[in-house]
């Protein structure tokens, strides 16, 4: 119920009420009478809330199946499109070019106490970002593919296909981590949708009335605000991603049923196989392990004994 109100209804009502206030303002049609927005009788009231409530509702379940889709547009995934693929190199060379200053300033000498500090924000900074050959075009996909391309490499998993078969094994505690941080990446992505719709919506309701235009001014603001946060909670919850795997991984061994390395070259060779498990190619020589297997084999030869042998 919690996901529902915040990642849903919330962004949807904000979107719907912002309209509805437009609309009852008449500024669609002519100039805007603010004072109207507002109703005066109790029985209006109610049922502008009413209606607020209901179309709310509605968008958010209409909208629900393609939260996915959200996240990703924001990310920068935008290749497939002719319009947007020239936009979308653009901006990626101005995160590479982003990459190369912060690669420089984390390996500069320095001599001082600030200078210090300014190497180390930037080693901060170039750790959290994924390689310079994987990076997207925003901010947003960046933070999360750092986690999605170096979480389960560093012991030899691919993170995208492991992830979803190593979620399920993680405690009951991190699991509500998880679910937090993902919420409140999902609520600010669609608070950015929804200040932005609101603003195209403002921006065609009132080009005719200049003194009135700081409305979306406001509204791009909070849409840059709520897609800074979305970068933040999207930094943090691919530093989950990577506690999840120092974790968990070997519970995801024992799922598979196979058997737990002995050291970290053994480790990285069953992970390599994994790996490729979940790419569709079977390892070969591989054995399987199976906990109580042994003791049940053998009560079973035993009871198939003769009695006295």
């Amino acid at each position: 119920m919690r996901r529902v109100l915040s990642v849903h209804f919330a962004p949807c009502a904000l979107f719907v009420a912002g309209v509805l206030a437009l609309m009852r303002a008449g500024s669609f049609s002519g100039r805007s009478d603010w004072g109207a927005v507002w109703p005066q009788r109790p029985t209006a009231t109610l049922g502008v809330i009413s209606t607020v409530v209901v179309c709310s509702a509605l968008l958010g379940l209409l909208l629900q199946p393609f939260q996915v889709r959200a996240v990703r547009v924001l990310e920068g995934y935008w290749d497939r499109w002719s319009l947007t693929a020239g936009l979308a190199e653009a901006l990626a060379r101005v995160q590479r070019r982003r990459w190369e200053a912060l690669r420089m300033r984390a390996h500069e000498v320095a001599d001082g106490a600030r200078h210090l500090r300014v190497r180390a924000d930037a080693r901060r900074r170039l750790a959290a970002r994924p390689p310079i050959e994987a990076l997207l075009p925003t901010a947003l996909g960046n933070a999360l593919r750092s986690g999605e391309l170096t979480a389960g490499e560093r012991y030899g998993l691919t993170t995208l296909s492991s992830w979803p078969r190593i979620y399920p094994q993680v405690s009951d505690r991190l699991a509500e981590v998880l679910r937090s941080g993902r919420d409140a990446l999902d609520t600010a992505v669609n608070l950015c949708w929804s200040f932005l719709a609101l603003t195209g919506a403002s921006a065609l309701a009132l080009y005719d009335e200049p003194s009135v235009w700081w409305l979306c001014g406001v509204g791009l603001l909070m849409a840059g605000v709520a897609y800074k946060g979305a970068v933040t909670v999207a930094q943090g919850y691919s530093g989950l991603m990577h506690i999840v795997y120092d974790l968990h991984r070997f519970d995801l061994l024992e799922a598979l049923h196979y058997p737990l390395p002995a050291d970290r070259a053994s480790e990285a060779e069953v992970f390599s196989d994994v790996s490729d498990l979940f790419a569709g190619m079977a390892p070969e020589g591989r054995g399987y392990e199976h906990p109580g297997s042994s003791g049940r084999s053998a009560e079973a030869q035993d009871n198939g004994k003769p009695t006295g042998a």
